[in-house]
């Protein structure tokens, strides 16, 4: 079997949305209609498709990003399920990343929510195409034009109806085509496969004229002969309205909206028919573009000038690998091809990492099914087999043209929890365990307190610590102690500092000898840590600065105030001495290691804190309680804001002050309220604060 297809009919989507929205059930029903499954799989019975593991059966959401592919009217759909829960936002990401197009969801009851205006961001950062769904409008409490309204309230975009619902709530049948100037109607029974067109219902006429010259004057503008055409006839046809559609869609001059119930099997086909009318094809969109270099800043004026690479199957290979997955049968990576052709058994270069990859064997993936390929080209998402060393973000391409692809950029955990295995014989099979589990979710770090030796997990939160040890336990056999979650802390500095250090040993034979004289400089939050060389005159020889950057980084993991990681400052080496015989690259580490413990002190050392952007929806009657409660939370209210009988309250409140509030919140409001929390910025933390935390690490 092949999977090559030709690039014009091709759609590589994502579906994405807050959790709750219908994501996963509208997943199933795409299925279902496209002929892949024979029988409707729902949340709540835990047989979905997409949601394979589990974790995710018995808890009812999406954990991991599941790809699938699908046919509707001569088109493969390849169509990655991401999930709606903040903790696990590095699968959206990477999944945004590689996609030529998104569905998002919207609740018809709700509106936009947290976690759509987060994945909302994402896709700009990215550049995605898309499509959005107002799902949910057979609920009680839904109202298509008031969600409408958040869309562009929340997103700032111009939003483009091209369906109005016919009906809500209970008596939803169908939708107002406005490109056609029709009513689709759901005839009930085969599982929403049958339904017909007829002439759209005569309470609607006015409505419906209404919303469709705000179709065409939206999306003829974006083409001047459509609108010319429009202007001398008064009407244009299907195909050019739907090309302009298109046009806006993809320029992102305007966001195409739909509309339906997936839970009720009404409104998904004319979906599909959108994904095929209106997001772009691989060669529809510009090829992405090369990395810029290691120290050139992403400004518009630097990316416009990067090669982009073109979507020809007949070009060198290039490809980006963004998620490995491990099970019984080895190590899937999961890869986007951008260029060229790739057969099974040839062999390309992992350019991130700079060395050879040889394909094993090739995958279409179904969920967690595999059906097997003997060709990739450009334009597919498929698993590879057999690459020993290929990580998320890695560029694969041929060793004629060695590009190397944008990396992903991912989010900094948040929280910490200590784990130790409960037998000495688990010590191997954890480590083995928890070096795969971080090797398949970039947003999990590991590390080694160096002063207890206990392995701190760090993650985004605590449901996606709770799923890792979860997985730890069923996928590796591994029971362990987990320890209390801890907020991860971060250490910075506040102002600049010039330290020297001269490290000198002398017990019989050759010493250690080095010194180095660098100054430390504060950076912007989220800058990371930067080092320049400014040495002249050989006063530290070229072959031992290497040395100087791996001692700061090294001790960077341990702060001078209560051992947490250092971020966010400036180290530039500007002098220092070696001696002939003495020196070397271990000297010159120590001594930057001890510049670094003694500058760091001087320099202005403060701990920084998580904030977190909390959105707490509650009854009316509640609000006083639920803004008392975050302000004693050291919350600060952003907003208030009305909708119908309950309120939405927004506030940033440090992470450390969020533990154990959802019991708390549905205490102070008889189990009413409901929030979502999502990380934010760092934050300096009060004195008071930073007291009881280096009292607590001493």
């Amino acid at each position: 079997m092949t999977s090559t297809s030709p690039l014009g009919l091709i759609r590589n989507i994502g579906i994405t949305a807050h959790i709750d929205a219908g994501k996963t059930t509208t997943t199933e029903r795409i299925l279902y209609y496209t002929g892949v499954s024979h029988k409707i799989g729902e949340v709540h019975d835990g047989n979905t498709t997409t949601d394979y593991m589990d974790q995710e059966r018995e808890r009812g959401i999406t954990i991991t990003s599941a790809a699938v592919t699908c046919e509707w009217k001569d088109h493969r759909i390849n169509i990655i399920d991401t999930p709606g829960h903040i903790d696990f936002n590095i699968e959206v990401n990477r999944s945004l990343r590689v996609l030529d197009g998104a569905i998002f969801i919207i609740e018809g009851v709700a509106g936009v929510q947290p976690q759509s205006e987060t994945n909302w961001r994402l896709a700009d950062r990215y550049n995605v195409p898309r499509i959005i769904f107002i799902n949910k409008l057979d609920r009680t409490g839904a109202d298509f034009y008031r969600a409408f309204d958040t869309l562009k309230e929340k997103l700032d975009i111009i939003a483009l109806p091209l369906q109005l619902p016919i009906g809500i709530e209970e008596n939803f049948i169908g939708v107002v085509d406005l490109v056609e100037m029709k009513a689709i109607i759901w005839e009930g029974g085969e599982l929403g496969a049958k339904f017909h067109d007829e002439e759209i219902p005569a309470e609607l006429a006015d409505k419906a004229a209404e919303y469709r010259e705000l179709l065409l004057d939206t999306a003829l503008s974006v083409d001047t002969v459509a609108m010319e055409e429009y202007f001398e006839k008064g009407e244009v046809s299907v195909e050019t309205l739907k090309r302009c559609i298109k046009l806006g869609a993809i320029s992102g001059a305007f966001r195409p909206v739909l509309c339906g119930t997936a839970f009720k099997n009404k409104g998904v086909q004319p979906l599909l028919d959108a994904v095929l009318d209106y997001l772009p094809s691989p060669v529809d969109v510009e090829g992405i573009r090369v990395a810029g270099e290691e120290d050139e800043e992403d400004t518009p004026e630097n990316v416009a000038k990067r090669r982009v690479i073109p979507v020809d199957p007949a070009a060198p290979f290039a490809g980006l690998a963004f998620k490995i997955i491990n099970d019984k049968y080895g190590t899937l990576t999961f890869v986007r091809v951008y260029s060229g052709t790739l057969k099974s058994s040839d062999s390309v270069m992992n350019t991130t990492k700079g060395h050879k990859e040889r394909i094993g064997r090739m995958f279409q993936m179904h969920a967690d099914k595999r059906v097997e390929i003997k060709e990739v080209q450009a334009g597919d998402i498929a698993a590879f087999v057999g690459l020993k060393d290929t990580g998320t973000g890695d560029t694969l391409a041929a060793s004629e043209d060695p590009v190397v692809l944008e990396r992903m950029a991912f989010p900094v955990p948040v929280i910490d929890i200590s784990v130790e295995p409960k037998t000495k014989e688990g010590v191997e099979k954890m480590t083995i365990g928890l070096q795969k589990l971080a090797g398949e979710d970039p947003s999990l770090r590991l590390k080694t307190d160096q002063e207890t030796g206990q392995t701190i997990l760090s993650g985004m939160g605590e449901l996606h610590l709770e799923i890792i040890i979860d997985r730890l336990r069923r996928e590796y056999g591994v029971d362990a102690n987990i320890g209390a979650p801890q907020v991860a802390y971060r250490e910075t500095i506040s102002r600049e500092h010039t330290e020297t250090y001269t490290h000198k040993k002398q017990s019989g034979g050759s010493g250690q000898f080095a010194e180095v004289k660098i100054i430390f400089t504060p950076q912007e939050r989220n800058e990371g840590i930067l080092f320049e060389n400014k040495v002249v005159g050989g006063t530290v020889p070229r072959e031992y600065i290497p040395a100087v950057e791996k001692g700061i980084k090294m001790q960077a993991d341990t702060g001078v105030l209560a051992g947490f990681q250092t971020v966010d400052f400036k180290y530039t080496l500007v002098d220092g001495k070696y001696h002939d015989v003495d020196s070397s690259a271990l000297a010159f580490e120590i001594a930057a290691k001890a510049c670094f413990r003694e500058g760091m002190k001087k320099a202005g050392p403060i701990i920084l804190e998580p904030i977190m952007d909390v959105e707490v929806t509650t009854p009316n009657d509640h609000v006083g309680d639920v803004v008392g409660d975050l302000n004693r939370r050291r919350g600060m209210i952003q907003n208030q804001e009305s909708s119908g009988s309950t309120v939405i309250v927004r506030a940033h409140v440090p992470l450390k002050e969020m533990f154990g509030y959802i019991s708390h919140l549905r205490s102070m409001t008889k189990g009413r309220a409901s929030f979502t929390m999502q990380f934010h910025h760092y934050d300096p933390v009060p004195r008071n604060v930073a007291d009881e935390i280096m009292a607590k690490s001493a």
